[in-house]
């Protein structure tokens, strides 16, 4: 649950601000001078500041200045004032947005919540590594790992090695292989399987050491299959 400190000494209009708030989900806070601001913020757990800048002891733009120093919490000033330098000023020392009153606590609800979106981190796409035996598959990224190491591989090295293993045991032919590696290649012939899997086995050797024998086994007249367990 986000939390928001709303610093205000119109305490109608921080009510009103904090039953919006915890309506959509928000927890909220509320300090009626500007000098509470910046230990409350240091001590953890803010996700973001609503900034009056006519507080009582000091100006928000003061308030602000001082909390630069030490947090980029997320700040939304409120203000009565409307002058383009003010809210130049405003967005200079470090806020987010402005608000100018009177306003609607559903927009700065809404505002709230626009600027912590922009302030989330991206989502990362979720990385599915699927384990078959020795091999470790991430077919999204297209990356495969060998008891534990990275391969560097080629497009067409990744190829073959990720259609063995999607049939581990069974044995998929040079022209099975052709087909679904090089179906874009049509200068390409049988010989570039063989020289693929060659390379390939030459990387496996590398990345297992003294831990498995050769994993791609070849059927002589057939094709070719992979041991999982390799």
């Amino acid at each position: 649950m986000p939390t928001v400190l709303i610093a205000d000494d119109e305490q109608a209009i921080a009510d009103a601000v904090t039953y919006a708030l915890r309506a959509e989900g928000f927890a909220a806070e509320h300090v009626l001078l500007g000098r509470a601001v910046v230990p409350r913020v240091q001590a953890g757990g803010l996700d973001l500041l609503v900034l009056d800048v006519g507080l009582p002891d000091m100006t928000g733009f003061d308030v602000c200045r001082a909390l630069r120093q030490v947090s980029d919490v997320p700040v939304i000033f409120l203000t009565a004032r409307v002058g383009e330098v003010d809210r130049v000023l405003g967005l200079e020392l470090g806020a987010d947005d402005y608000v100018v009153k009177p306003f609607s606590p559903r927009e700065l609800v809404a505002r709230v919540r626009a600027c912590l979106r922009r302030r989330a981190p991206p989502v990362q796409p979720e990385v599915r590594w699927q384990a078959i035996g020795a091999f470790e598959i991430d077919r999204q990224g297209r990356r495969i790992r060998y008891r534990g190491q990275l391969l560097d591989l080629t497009r067409y090295e990744y190829g073959v090695l990720e259609a063995l293993l999607a049939r581990p045991g069974a044995v998929l032919s040079r022209a099975q292989l052709m087909d679904r590696v090089w179906a874009e290649a049509l200068d390409s012939s049988d010989r570039t399987v063989d020289t693929h899997v060659k390379t390939l086995r030459s990387k496996l050797r590398a990345a297992a050491g003294s831990q498995g024998d050769d994993p791609i086994v070849t059927h002589r007249g057939l094709g070719y299959s992979i041991d999982g367990d390799g």
